[in-house]
């Protein structure tokens, strides 16, 4: 008789099914929990593929696209579809970059003899569901380092070689589809026919959008949007990155092992820097009608130092500049509006007091004296102590928030006298051709740091949060980026060296029993692909000093 493995599914069914079942098998016996194809399972907390095999008693669960991490899964697994379907197509000469995330999707780019054009990219996406409709397996090897990089140094892949050469483990995962082997630190789905939704869009030249599902939208694939100033300053970073020699994890492992860190950072900054410049400049043009800035983005995108950088460069002008923040403008707590949970809704817009904020904004650029309320979050409500603001000719306020780009938090005020900037980290680096760094894990990591430096958090209250963090990006601020009159991108091509020294062992803290943990892992199999970089060179006005601490700026 065979041997039994007992199976624990969300701590209340349990079954035996005999030993070296698949968890591909296993799955179907829970598939009527989910309202989508699972993708992937998670056995005692950590997500694996498939087509590995139960051994031994386990607790487990399974994910599909609707959660963060079944959509990683299902990404990482569209993307290798598309790279099969351009060697099925074009031949080993030609091949997919994948860029960067936009628009709830993933901008590329066809490398190689072939141009692209409408009529190419619509093959290679009919060649996509053609892969899907044979059901290949996405076969997960783990393999040793050195073989991986013998066999992609073979295959004239040198981005892999290179990639492979800065990481420390001794074996890493491979994934084999149609006889096609790739390096991905994602996990893949089992098989190709549960990756039944995706869209290709044609941007222009070689460059297309692969949009898929997302997990607020799971049940289709969106059409894409595109918003022409944040794809514009991708396409300006990709295009210093390459100016400056740094395009992926293995370019800048190269500078940091050789020792010349201070140099990209140096550069990195100035760059930054520049951004500030042409921001104040476009301002002081417009000086006489332009007299509120509003700034906004997602979370840990460094608004609050841009804030003050950027008020600097403005006093250079001549400009005195004030900062005025909507915390202050919080209706008193009863009034507050509710989630549907009971909870207190504070990230939505009818949690301020527009009619305040708006009558005073409007005195204030009328010449008027206005009294400021300063919310004590404590009471739940605004006082007054004596804070008096006045605007001259010369004067301007900085108003930053996460609705600030909304017109509906200044509709008293005329455009012509705002001007607003859409800030975010928009991550121009990328692991190697066929492996992107998700913008959102940028922010992560530096918001994991913040947190626990400034308020003694575990980097588990962040992750678990963070879904919650999504949803107020996707609601109200990533709707109104197209409001915006300049896009300030925050992202430094060094910091993620950085980042890994602060936020590597506190991921590590993660327990294995907490909901936090594969993504933990995740990141953590994510910051292998970097040196370390210490902060002793990263200056006291940098941004990246906001989430790691030493700012030279005075904390508000």
């Amino acid at each position: 008789m065979d041997r039994l493995v007992k199976v624990t599914f969300r701590d209340k069914i349990v079954k035996d099914f005999p030993a070296d079942t698949t968890l591909e098998e296993i799955a179907t016996s829970f598939q009527k929990y989910f309202n989508y194809p699972i993708l992937a399972a998670k056995v005692d907390n950590l997500v694996v593929n498939l087509n590995k095999e139960v051994e031994k008693k386990c607790d487990i669960d399974f994910v599909d696209r609707s959660s963060f991490q079944g959509n990683n899964v299902y990404s990482a697994s569209a993307q290798m579809i598309l790279i099969v379907a351009v060697h099925r197509l074009l031949g080993f000469d030609n091949d997919v970059r994948i860029e960067h995330s936009i628009d709830r999707g993933i901008y590329c780019e066809l490398n190689g003899k072939k141009k692209l054009d409408r009529a190419l990219l619509a093959d290679i996406e009919v060649e996509m569901h053609k892969i899907v409709d044979e059901d290949l397996k996405f076969t997960r090897l783990s393999v040793s380092r050195m073989d991986a990089i013998k066999y992609f140094k073979k295959e004239k892949r040198m981005d892999k070689v290179n990639v492979l050469k800065y990481i420390s483990n001794s074996y890493v995962n491979l994934y084999r589809l149609d006889d096609y082997y790739d390096y991905f630190f994602n996990e893949m789905a089992s098989s190709t026919k549960v990756i039944d939704s995706f869209k290709l869009t044609y941007i222009k030249d070689n460059g297309f959008v692969l949009s898929i599902p997302t997990v607020l939208n799971p049940e289709c694939t969106l059409d894409y949007v595109h918003h022409k100033m944040v794809f514009d300053k991708f396409l300006d970073y990709t295009r210093w990155g390459e100016k400056i020699g740094v395009n992926c994890a293995a370019d800048l492992n190269e500078i940091i092992s050789y020792g010349k860190d201070d140099e990209i950072i140096r550069l990195a900054e100035a760059n930054f820097e520049n951004q500030l410049a042409q921001a104040a400049f476009a301002i002081n043009e417009n000086r006489k009608r332009v007299k509120i800035v509003l700034m906004a983005g997602p979370s840990s995108s460094g608004k609050t130092t841009t804030a003050k950088k950027l008020a600097v460069y403005l006093q250079t002008y001549g400009l005195k500049t004030h900062r005025l923040s909507t915390d202050d403008y919080f209706l008193d707590r009863e009034k507050t509006p509710k989630l549907p949970n009971g909870d207190y809704d504070f990230e939505s817009i009818n949690a301020l007091d527009l009619n305040l904020f708006n009558r005073q904004l409007a005195k204030m650029l009328e010449g008027e004296k206005v009294l400021l309320p300063q919310y004590n979050f404590i009471l739940g409500k605004k006082e007054y102590k004596n804070r008096w603001l006045k605007l001259g000719d010369d004067d301007i306020i900085i108003i930053e928030g996460i609705h600030a780009l909304n017109e509906d938090l200044t509709a008293a005020i005329d455009r012509k006298n705002k001007f607003k900037i859409y800030i975010s980290p928009l991550t121009q680096l990328n692991i190697d051709d066929h492996n992107r760094i998700h913008t959102s894990d940028t922010r992560k990591l530096r918001r994991i740091v913040r947190d626990n430096r400034h308020r003694g958090h575990l980097a588990t209250e962040t992750l678990n949060m963070w879904g919650n963090i999504s949803f107020g990006e996707e609601n109200y601020i990533f709707p109104f980026q197209d409001e915006a009159d300049m896009v300030i991108n925050t992202a430094l091509v060094y910091e993620l060296g950085v980042l890994k020294t602060y936020a590597e062992p506190l991921l590590f803290s993660v327990t294995e029993d907490d909901p936090a943990y594969p993504e933990a892992i995740r990141l953590i199999n994510f910051l292998r692909n970097f040196l370390s970089i210490p902060s002793d060179c990263v200056p006291k006005d940098s941004i990246l000093r906001e989430f790691i601490g030493g700012s030279g700026f005075k904390e508000d």
